[in-house]
């Protein structure tokens, strides 16, 4: 008897797992189907990606960048806005897995659970997807970075409504004319598939000077009536930190204007190890930063094993420090936002299930600094402007902003960097642009920021 029972409980239970099973399988079949559909596995949309019946991708004023006709997916006419959209856009594969197309393929094929991809015409709604940027200010954005034959980013953001207006990663090929990659050329390629915007982090340099600003704004109370002296060189930690200038006696604002190393190293071993750490944390150095439903590359601030020379150069942006393109856009933005911090998105309309992903990006945002705090480094980046490299820079905009030389080591050229703000009410945007193994920030990152600037500019303010 006792053995029925046992029996009769292990079917019992082998039932219920296998009805359970059923239903987890249904559950994910019903929520999920849509992304095993279009999966790069299942022949049925790779290749063309099932994009010969998808929807059209228009820029925010209308612009078509990617649309189907007779049965062939085209891209803009125009080469420097196919090469600049490609990362952004995507082509007729899955390779840039970030890119709209590749993303949110699904939603732009009109994929159905019970029709799958074979739902009749009549009863297809309208699978199109408009974006927030601007074509032409990508394009010149893209072909001021471009001209360096180098990898780099530039992205451009409205601090206020989140709406990316520049988006451009380099390297890149024509969407239309891809390449035929082939073990015997891929080096030729290298990291073309990959949005340097969102995927990628570098070494900061100078930029990372304003975390090490926050921080001593925050812990140092005498720190504007406070001089320092540079020579060039100092040794801190039994090694020399080393400056590009001879700067004399020098307070905190110049000493942000003129990027002096010797300073911010004096500070950041002050400040210690703990509060540097905090200052980094709470601006979201090791954290990503939301980009519609795709996450940053995490940035990179670990001083736990630092001896006191290693702090200095972490303030300064070296030792091991490393930032992400949209997330310095994002926090120079918060610095313009009084503090806050607003999510980055670049769908401005489209499918349902793409409306809620603007929804829930829409209003979300986060304290990277206390208002006190971005107020005044708001003051020193704009003396920064004002003060040294000048106020006609970005034509007639009110900037804000900070370089950067992030050296690398290895006989490799420093990343060249420029991040910063507009103050304008009717252009609130917030950039950071990024060159590869290039040379000095301002020589090699600033005219793709003013270029950048301008154009995205001129897409807020309505003008061709």
């Amino acid at each position: 008897m006792k053995r029925i029972l046992r029996r009769s409980t292990l079917i019992l239970i082998l039932a219920l797992a296998f009805i359970g099973g059923i239903g987890f399988f249904t559950v994910e079949l019903v929520m999920n189907a849509d992304d095993w559909a279009n999966q790069p596995y299942n022949a049925h949309i790779s290749g063309n990606g099932g994009l010969e019946q998808a929807g059209a991708v228009f820029d925010r004023n209308g612009v078509a960048l990617a649309q189907t006709a007779d049965n062939n997916r085209n891209y803009n006419e125009n080469l420097s806005i196919r090469k600049a959209l490609l990362h952004t856009v995507g082509d007729n594969s899955l390779n840039i897995s970030t890119a709209v197309q590749s993303k949110y393929r699904s939603q732009l094929t009109g994929y159905n659970l019970i029709w799958g991809l074979n739902m009749p015409q009549s009863l297809r709604a309208s699978h199109d997807i408009t974006l927030t940027v601007d074509a032409n200010a990508c394009a010149a954005a893209y072909d001021a970075l471009a001209s360096y034959d180098k990898k780099g980013a530039c992205v451009v953001y409205n601090y206020k409504t989140g709406e990316v207006i520049c988006s451009v990663s380099t390297p890149g090929y024509d969407s239309q004319n891809p390449p035929d990659i082939t073990p015997e050329n891929e080096s030729e390629y290298d990291g073309v598939y990959l949005d340097n915007v969102v995927s990628s982090s570098y070494i900061p340099g100078s930029i990372f000077k304003l975390v090490t600003a926050a921080a001593a704004i925050e812990n140092i109370p005498d720190l504007y009536q406070r001089t320092w002296e540079c020579y060039g060189s100092e040794e801190i930690g039994g090694s020399d930190i080393t400056c590009v200038e001879n700067h004399g006696t020098i307070n905190f604002q110049e000493a942000m204007a003129h990027s002096c190393n010797i300073v911010f190293a004096e500070l950041a071993v002050e400040l210690g190890a703990e509060k540097m750490t905090a200052a980094a944390e709470k601006i979201g150095i090791n954290a990503s930063f939301e980009f519609d439903d795709i996450k940053t590359a995490k940035g990179h601030y670990d001083v736990s094993k630092a001896d006191k020379n290693q702090l200095a150069w972490s303030g300064v942006g070296q030792y091991n420090d490393a930032v992400n393109p949209m997330q310095m856009a994002v926090i120079c933005g918060a610095i313009a936002n009084g503090g806050k911090s607003v999510n980055p998105t670049y769908i401005k309309s489209g499918t349902g299930d793409l409306m809620k992903l603007i929804g829930l990006n829409k209003g979300e945002s986060k304290e990277l600094f206390n208002a006190s705090t971005a107020q005044k480094l708001g003051e020193v980046m704009r003396y920064t402007i004002t003060d040294y490299y000048g106020d006609n820079l970005f034509g007639n905009l009110s900037v804000c902003a900070k370089t950067g030389t992030g050296e690398v080591g290895n006989d490799k050229k420093p990343n060249a960097w420029m991040v910063g703000y507009s103050q304008d009410q009717d252009c609130p945007l917030a950039f950071a642009c990024v060159v590869e193994d290039a040379g000095f920030g301002f020589e090699y990152a600033g005219p793709v920021a003013q270029a950048a600037m301008k154009a995205s500019a001129e897409a807020l303010r309505g003008k061709k």
